[in-house]
């Protein structure tokens, strides 16, 4: 019998990490990217290892039918204990699903989506390729893919903010580190995503960074409170605009690309 292997982190993971200054900021400006390229709802969004909720619930509140894919069981308790915080309107179009990414469409019965989301994902997986098929597979023609992945780019930041500097050094060079929740973390290039994507049939558009400032002010040991509302809509809006700009969003540790599948394949 398999185990669940976030069992042990979810209160780590939803209730701590997405209730910092950082989590709270991460849904914020992906949330506002996704926005930009998202059919207006009710549009139709799969959000494979969506966790509990956090990004693909204020879309259900926003007028999306969302449908949640987590292979936690552990996990998607938590989203349901957070959806009955949603208004009643909202709850009623989300749908929870039980699987692998590796199997979403058969665990969605083949159904297309309008849009496909895989956030924070890619990097817990040794095997990356089945699951970008099927994300690929399950959108719909014309349909968004949405993927957040760790920038490989800027390995060192995070060993270099803790003044971890041999690990920083051998980070340049790295495309793995152990993350913040204590697991084995692997990074992309928006290079290689870009490439990965065309060659499914999904073109990229955009890519954003999604976290810059309050990334480095984190692992500095800066103290930020999340419930100085005032402070962290300020910090909102400058994390937005760092994440659409150049040369801040190559410098994001996390990156945010969004592509559009081939609208004459399905």
């Amino acid at each position: 019998m398999e185990t669940d292997a976030w069992a042990g982190l979810v209160d780590q993971f939803a209730d701590g990490a997405y209730a910092t200054v950082k989590g709270r900021v991460r849904t914020y400006v992906m949330h506002q990217q996704l926005l930009e390229h998202l059919p207006p709802p009710p549009a139709t969004v799969l959000d494979v290892g969506g966790g509990a909720g956090h990004q693909s619930f204020p879309l259900a509140r926003a007028g999306y039918d969302v449908t949640l894919l987590d292979p936690s069981p552990a996990m998607l308790d938590k989203a349901r204990q957070r959806l009955e915080g949603l208004p009643a309107d909202a709850q009623r179009r989300v749908t929870f699903v039980e699987a692998d990414g590796a199997h979403a469409d058969e665990a969605v019965g083949g159904r297309r989506f309008e849009a496909v989301l895989c956030h924070g994902v890619l990097g817990y997986l040794e095997q990356q390729e089945p699951l970008l098929d099927q994300l690929c597979q399950c959108a719909a023609p014309g349909g968004i893919v949405s993927i957040m992945a760790g920038n490989a780019n800027t390995s060192a930041v995070r060993p270099a903010m803790e003044r971890r500097w041999g690990d920083a050094l051998a980070a340049f060079d790295a495309t793995e580190e152990i993350g913040v929740l204590g697991l084995l973390t692997r990074a992309h290039t928006v290079e290689q995503l870009t490439d990965l994507l065309r060659s499914r049939d999904v073109e990229a558009l955009r890519w954003y960074g999604v976290w810059l400032f309050v990334d480095w002010l984190d692992f500095a040991g800066a103290e930020l409170d999340p419930n100085d509302t005032k402070q962290l809509e300020a910090t909102a809006a400058v994390e937005l605009e760092a994440g659409r700009r150049d040369p801040y969003r190559q410098l994001s540790r996390i990156f945010h690309l969004v592509g559009r599948k081939g609208a004459l394949h399905s």
